[in-house]
């Protein structure tokens, strides 16, 4: 698949520079061109009426990428067979097509044609499988940066930090075409010849491209003869070979490095130093390093080769754009959740808030209602006393005609027997009246057992948006260490999220609470309301008895009531 990948992306260079009015699509004839030399440099067999046969509805049209990618893939990419061919063939067949449409050497440019063509595959190996293709501005800065590290001279410059700094290149990344002109021109501004940046870009080229771990000479002790030999060494994922001389074309062996192969240091003897050895099934092999740094980077990139074929891995570098892609993207997660942590924060601020306007909202109406209440409550003290003054006068007029009554009972008897049963429903309704007034006293009480509730209430109401002010701060606090401390911040939101629903929950609880207690104050005021008018009706009850009806003395009586009321008046 990592194959297939890197050669699509060269194919798709050479499609869209076939493409010369930017629409899209490609001739038909073009196209057979470009197949027929996939097909040679891939080393396939190729069928030349394939590509007719496949795009027969066609026509005689333009045919778009998406369209040949059918074909691609069936006829070309489905045949390839890795080692028949030369990877390095198919680049430069590509580039080839791509570079005379975007890419001309002039004055300017210091970089070589193989030069470029080297970049452009190092960007093909560093950028992501979506097309268009572009690279981050943190590959390019890396890419940049492995540059600069193998040249005298620092390649990176002010010019190129403010491109990539630009928020086009940020956001839809750095075209190929654009790179090699920021490359160019970095080389110009620093004053750089064309020999040193080429002598650069093809050791980076050899060693990501190339999965090349390593190389050097090192001398190496012979099997046969056991005589010291220099010998040119080339560490690669599962081989390390040797040649006589750097230019790689003599090789005089290879050694597999494996799961059956290990390294390790061995002490100085036979005149040289800084040896060390590595061991096969069938064969040591005991090299001596120039010196001890040259021997521990050497015996690194074995461990590491090693590591490498153990993951079933071809490439180191592929291993580690994958680890900067996971990098950028956890930073990218992390900035989400930075986000995401804003926004929730600045939600919880607001709810606040309106909790907070809304506790003062009720703060308010608990003082009016508290006022109504104590006006209410003065004026049904002042009815109570006044109630109180006319049963009390009641009670004396009623004793004064229990008196008259009394000294008329020798001639009156059946004015004294009626007198008397209106004596006793008066009592029974003076009785009632008083079931009436502690009624009202109890249902007063009742009043004011439920506002304790609801102050209790409000009190526990404070606690929980105190508690709630808390939480807030608690994860304010821990929104400092999310760097530190990801794992460990993202369990303790979590919890701190549980616990303000449940806190959340809990407030929604006393305000349930609360609104019952006011339902049950509505219900003792009504119950109030009740006993006033009960009293009331038995006012009126007691006032029609005190009024007795007698023959013969009706109209005596009716006018002594009159004239009693009107004094009392």
């Amino acid at each position: 698949m990592a194959l297939r990948a890197a050669l699509l992306k060269s194919i798709w260079y050479a499609f869209t520079s076939l493409d010369t009015e930017d629409s899209g699509k490609v001739s038909k004839s073009q196209l057979k061109v470009l197949s027929h030399n996939l097909h040679s440099v891939l080393r396939i067999p190729h069928d030349p009426v394939a590509l007719e046969r496949h795009f027969s509805d066609d026509d005689d049209g333009p045919v778009s990428s998406q369209g040949y990618m059918p074909y691609l893939n069936q006829f070309i990419l489905d045949k390839v067979i890795e080692g028949t061919f030369v990877k390095e063939e198919v680049d430069e067949l590509c580039w080839t097509l791509s570079s005379k449409k975007n890419y001309r050497s002039d004055a300017q440019r210091v970089l070589s044609n193989q030069d470029a063509m080297r970049l452009w595959c190092l960007f093909n190996f560093l950028a992501d499988d979506r097309y268009p293709l572009t690279l981050v501005p943190e590959e390019a800065e890396y890419l940049l940066r492995k540059i600069s590290s193998v040249m005298p001279v620092e390649l990176t410059c002010v010019e190129l930090e403010e491109f990539l700094s630009q928020d086009a290149v940020q956001k839809d990344g750095l075209s190929v075409w654009s790179f090699l002109d920021v490359v160019n021109a970095a080389a110009v501004s620093r004053g750089l010849d064309a020999e040193s940046i080429g002598v650069a870009v093809e050791k980076v080229y050899r060693e990501m491209v190339g999965n090349v771990l390593k190389e050097g000479y090192l001398w190496k002790k012979g099997h046969l003869r056991r005589n010291w030999t220099e010998r040119w060494f080339c560490l690669k994922p599962g081989s390390l070979s040797y040649f006589i001389s750097e230019d790689c074309k003599d090789c005089k062996g290879v050694i597999e490095v494996d799961q059956n192969c290990c390294v390790e240091v061995l002490s100085d003897r036979d005149g040289k130093r800084c040896m060390f050895c590595v061991k096969t099934l069938n064969k040591t092999f005991e090299i001596s390093a120039p010196d001890s740094r040259q021997r521990q980077e050497w015996i690194t990139a074995i461990q590491t080769a090693l590591r490498l074929s153990a993951d079933g891995r071809v490439s180191l570098h592929e291993e580690l754009k994958e680890r900067r892609r996971e990098l950028r993207e956890e930073r990218e997660r992390r900035r989400t959740l930075r986000a995401e942590e804003t926004r929730r924060l600045r939600e919880l601020q607001g709810e606040r808030e309106e909790q907070l306007a809304e506790l003062e909202l009720l703060k308010e109406a608990q003082r009016q209602a508290q006022a109504s209440m104590q006006q209410e409550e003065q004026r049904r003290r002042s009815q109570h006393e006044e109630l109180q003054k006319t049963l009390q006068r009641q009670l004396q007029e009623a004793q004064e005609a229990r008196a008259n009554l009394r000294a008329e009972v020798a001639v009156r008897d059946l004015e004294a027997e009626h007198q008397q049963r209106r004596i006793r429903e008066l009592e029974d309704l003076h009785r009632r009246l008083q079931e009436a007034l502690e009624q009202q006293i109890r249902a007063r009480q009742e009043e004011e057992t439920y506002r304790y509730t609801q102050t209790r209430l409000l009190a526990e109401e404070e606690e929980k948006v105190k508690s709630l002010l808390t939480l807030q701060e608690d994860q304010e606090e821990q929104l400092q260490q999310t760097q530190r401390e990801k794992q460990e911040l993202l369990q303790e939101m979590e919890k701190k999220s549980q616990a303000l629903e449940e806190a959340q929950h809990q407030l929604d609880k006393v305000r349930a609470s609360r609104r019952r207690v006011d339902q049950d104050i509505a219900a003792a005021q009504r119950k109030l309301r009740q006993a006033s008018t009960s009293v009331k009706h038995w006012n009126v009850q007691m006032n029609r008895l005190m009024h007795p009806i007698g023959p013969g003395g009706l109209l005596h009586s009716c006018i002594c009531v009159k004239n009693h009321k009107s004094s009392h008046k």
